[in-house]
């Protein structure tokens, strides 16, 4: 009888993550950070240097990061974050951003993050439970455009680079004491199952990403319209 019961939990479980559909939320999640990935590629030029792109190893995309002040409970961001591999762009992470200074840093207006994690080192933190940006991973503001000349010293130095970017404009921004976080709710949501975010985000771990993943990997994977 307990055999039978184990075996009826174990197709039911199976069942409900085949039938899982991606929510509204997780998946609105993944369009934004697409359209904020899509305009970091097309302002490469005059935006971050194509040279600390190509040598970063994941990028988190934090949309409509607010202030503490309009944010209550001190949470100020939900993203995504993929790792490149030699197979390419991984299936995406949720992750969250909360507390530290931030708030100060970005201002009255929403804004969205985008964190480059350059080195093994910071991978390693990124996959941490929590990690506190300038703590337990050291993050500098990043290098705007071919003009910035500390470009290649922060890239080489700086576990984190980390930029702002509203109205159309990306620059270089201090987040230390912010918080990251994997979003495991949002996880199981979006993959219908619970999941290892080191082992999607290193590539060990075979995950078939929904098609609503698509936007996104389609926009890390595209060449800057400078380009073109």
């Amino acid at each position: 009888m307990r055999g039978t019961l184990v075996m009826l939990a174990s197709v039911l479980a199976a069942a409900t993550a085949v039938a899982a559909v991606p929510s509204k939320t997780t998946v609105d999640r993944i369009d934004n950070a697409a359209k904020v990935v899509h305009e970091l590629r097309a302002a490469a030029e005059k935006g971050i240097p194509e040279h600390v792109w190509e040598r970063a190893r994941c990028v988190a995309v934090m949309p409509s990061v607010k202030k503490a002040a309009v944010v209550v409970g001190g949470e100020y961001g939900a993203g995504v974050v993929s790792c490149r591999t030699a197979s390419g762009w991984t299936a995406p992470v949720f992750m969250t951003l909360e507390k530290g200074s931030l708030g100060a840093q970005i201002g009255a207006e929403s804004s969205d993050l985008v964190l480059l994690v350059m080195n093994e080192r910071g991978v390693d933190r990124l996959l941490q439970d929590k990690a506190t940006l300038g703590t337990d991973v050291s993050v500098a503001a990043g290098p705007v455009g071919h003009g910035d000349t500390s470009g290649a010293e922060k890239a080489l130095t700086a576990e984190m680079l980390t930029y702002s970017h509203a109205r159309g404009l990306f620059a270089g921004i201090d987040v230390s004491g912010g918080v990251l976080r994997p979003d495991k709710d949002a996880n199981s949501r979006f993959y219908g199952h619970p999941v290892s975010e080191r082992a999607v985000l290193l590539g060990t771990e075979h995950v078939i990403a929904p098609d609503a993943a698509s936007p996104l990997i389609s926009a890390l994977n595209e060449t800057p319209s400078h380009r073109s």
